[in-house]
């Protein structure tokens, strides 16, 4: 055979071979974000991605409606939600084997959702999902998710809504919350994760299909107007009923939920906190007030006096107040001695309390710190403060409970020996304050405003009752009432045995 014949030989078996052996995946590139973000692009079939949040469409700002059947609201979507952040238990990886799952499934099942995590989380779960998925460096989160996140679902305990509260710390308006309760205690999760398909459904579609008639509100009767001159009339339904085409788009929609469906939402009150130095300024801008910021990053604060949706922002402007969810405290710290802290109530000296510290606490925050501490159990529909002493050294030191509108103030008493005490924000010591300055709290004022039905406080997604009656009492009463018997075992008697009475 000649050599020509030969070398032809060679190359046809050389193309067969190679082409008999499975190519390698291109090598994934890492491209750093600025401030410290990271972002992996892939240029395989199973998109691994940590993309910018920032590349998001703005936040749909739900409406909350009020109804006569029961003292909760219901969560009113005008379009579905897009942006979603999901945040599972840190430190816990069967909770972020949940997340992957629940993340999965909205990625099969809702079209058009973009599952938003902390950078942290982010980097540990995206190798799980063959999907992109969105993230912000931790110095801009603040801001990002206040300006693009729809709603946040929640993994875990206590702890874990606490966490998602506080990355809306300096923000008047939070998206809402559903939390499935995944940690140690879960007072204030209200589903199991074993129902998170029905859970989700309900809170995404809650509000998709509202009669005109049934906007009782007239500014949500102008919306929906609006919507059905923009042709989002659903034609298979009622003329007067509106449904957006994008709920259309998830798997296996039956009918969408009505009014007397809706989700219902339970606005849990804060705590505005106010930090002045012996000066009369403000210093809160020395508190770290999200958990997601890594230490030594620098966090982006809004600007007080940039517009509404301009986005712009500024490094270190003065923040009137921040937010606590649960309580404000201040303690004495590592000091071997009581705490001396002088307390006004609406600009009037009420005592001067001897103790190791004082909590301030919101009535959700009733069943925290300030129950530990000997507090009254406050429902969380109920407009108040609590002053709660820890540890006092006069028996006569009794918890007080206070209308919402109270202006309180803690200072440190001349006779505190020159010591600085820690202030904590919903369990997170950022700053320590001493003789002459000021810890200024009050509570959040909700607001009824013409755009979005309220503002103010924290939307949490409360679990139905499933026997409710016509006053819709029982229908408010019954995941806190279950909470109180399931995990506080409230008035359980000595011995293990089950209480007296109805069960």
């Amino acid at each position: 055979m000649s050599r020509p014949l030969f070398l032809a030989r060679d190359r046809h078996v050389h193309s067969i071979v190679a082409a008999m052996v499975p190519k390698q995946p291109p090598r994934m590139t890492v491209f750093r974000l600025p401030r410290g973000g990271v972002r992996h692009f892939s240029a395989s079939a199973t998109r691994r991605e940590i993309l910018d949040i920032a590349a998001l469409p703005d936040r749909i700002v739900p409406h909350y409606q009020q109804t006569k059947a029961s003292s909760l609201l219901s969560l009113i979507w005008p379009q579905p939600p897009r942006n979603l952040l999901l945040m599972p238990k840190l430190h816990a990886p069967h909770v972020l084997v949940s997340a992957a799952e629940f993340a999965k499934h909205i990625y099969t099942n809702y079209p058009g959702l973009n599952l938003v995590f902390e950078s942290h989380v982010a980097k540990s779960i995206h190798d799980q999902l063959p999907f992109p998925i969105y993230t912000a460096a931790p110095a801009e989160a603040t801001t990002l998710f206040a300006n693009k996140i729809d709603l946040v679902t929640t993994m875990g305990g206590d702890g874990t809504i606490l966490r998602a509260a506080s990355l809306f710390s300096m923000h008047h308006q939070v998206p809402p919350i559903l939390g499935f309760s995944m940690g140690t205690l879960g007072f204030l999760g209200e589903w199991k994760f074993q129902e998170y398909k029905r859970a989700w459904r309900e809170c995404y579609m809650s509000g998709c299909s509202v009669s005109v008639e049934d906007l009782v509100e007239p500014h949500t009767q102008v919306a929906a107007r609006q919507a059905a001159n923009a042709h989002l009339t659903d034609p298979h339904k009622d003329d007067n009923t509106l449904q957006s085409p994008a709920w259309d788009t998830v798997r296996g929609n039956g009918q969408c939920m009505g009014l007397n469906r809706a989700s219902k939402i339970l606005l849990r009150h804060r705590l505005r906190v106010g930090i002045y130095d012996a000066q009369g300024r403000n210093i809160n801008e020395q508190l770290l007030p999200t958990s997601t910021a890594d230490p030594g990053d620098d966090i982006i604060y809004p600007s007080p006096v940039s517009a509404p949706g301009t986005g712009e922002i500024t490094k270190k402007a003065p923040i009137p107040y921040l937010h606590a969810i649960n309580e404000v405290s201040i303690d004495r710290g590592a000091h071997p001695h009581l705490a001396i802290i002088d307390i006004y109530v609406n600009n009037h000296f009420l005592t001067e309390a001897v103790a190791d510290g004082i909590l301030i606490s919101t009535p959700t925050g009733s069943t925290a710190y300030s129950l530990s501490a000997g507090g009254s159990i406050v429902h969380p529909l109920v407009k108040s403060l609590l002053i709660t002493p820890i540890s006092p050294r006069s028996l006569s030191f009794r918890p007080l409970v206070l209308p919402l509108n109270t202006k309180v103030v803690l200072k440190l008493s001349k006779r505190n020996r020159g010591r600085e005490l820690p202030v904590s924000i919903d369990g997170k010591r950022r700053v320590a304050v001493s003789h002459g300055m000021e810890v200024r709290v009050e509570g959040e004022r909700l607001e009824k405003t013409v755009e979005h039905g309220w503002r103010g406080g924290v939307p949490c997604v409360i679990r139905s009752s499933s026997k409710g009656d016509t006053d819709g009492i029982a229908q408010d009463d019954d995941s806190w009432v279950g909470g109180l018997n399931g995990l506080l075992k409230f008035n359980y008697p000595f011995g293990g045995g089950e209480p007296e009475g109805e069960h």
